[in-house]
Formats: C-alpha cells, sequence, structure tokens
C-alpha cells in the first residue's frame, strides 16, 4: 500500500484536503448540521465564544467543544483578544469551500 502524505492547505477561500486521515477529520467536522451552521455565521468576521453560544443556543461549553472539531480539522482559526475580564477567544474563518483530493 503506498503511503499517503497528510496535506491541509487553504488558497484564496478553498481548503485543499489530501489523504486519508485529513479527509476524514474533515468530513466528520462537516457532518455536523450544528458546525455548519457555526461556519456560516463565523464566515468573514471575528465572533466570540459568547456570541456563537447564543448563536447555537447551547451553552459555552459546548459551543467551545464544536469549535475546538472545526479548529483540529483546520475549517476555524482561533485566536485570543482582551477582554474586560482577562481575554476572550475569537474564531473566524474565510473558507467558502472544501475540496477533497483523492490518491
Amino acid at each position: 500500500m503506498k503511503e499517503e502524505k497528510e496535506q491541509i492547505k487553504y488558497e484564496n477561500g478553498v481548503l485543499i484536503v489530501k489523504g486519508e486521515n485529513g479527509i476524514v477529520n474533515v468530513a466528520m467536522a462537516l457532518s455536523s448540521p450544528t458546525r455548519i451552521q457555526i461556519l456560516n455565521y463565523v464566515r468573514g468576521k471575528e465572533v466570540d465564544m459568547q456570541q456563537i453560544a447564543e448563536f447555537i443556543k447551547q451553552s459555552k461549553a459546548n459551543a467551545s467543544a464544536q469549535m475546538k472539531i472545526l479548529e483540529n480539522a483546520g475549517l476555524i482559526k482561533t485566536l485570543y483578544k482582551p477582554g474586560i475580564r482577562g481575554v476572550k477567544k475569537i474564531c473566524t474563518t474565510n473558507i467558502k469551500e472544501v475540496k477533497f483530493i483523492f490518491e
């Protein structure tokens, strides 16, 4: 069996995924309607975890768990910004399309 090189890269709004594990990881992240809603909500803007939790009508802990799955799949970028009490986790994405390459 040929050894695959895992590869996930981002080009002009397209997430390009190559390799079995990468494809499975991204496909699993996209398999949830809630995570699809989150991707559509955060696309093109910066949103904090409280806003995401309110949007999906779940607790911040549940929203954070959903975001972790999206982040691990390379679908969301997170950063930390100063907040009123400490730092806030900010999420964003500019991904408009996902392309799977099977080789």
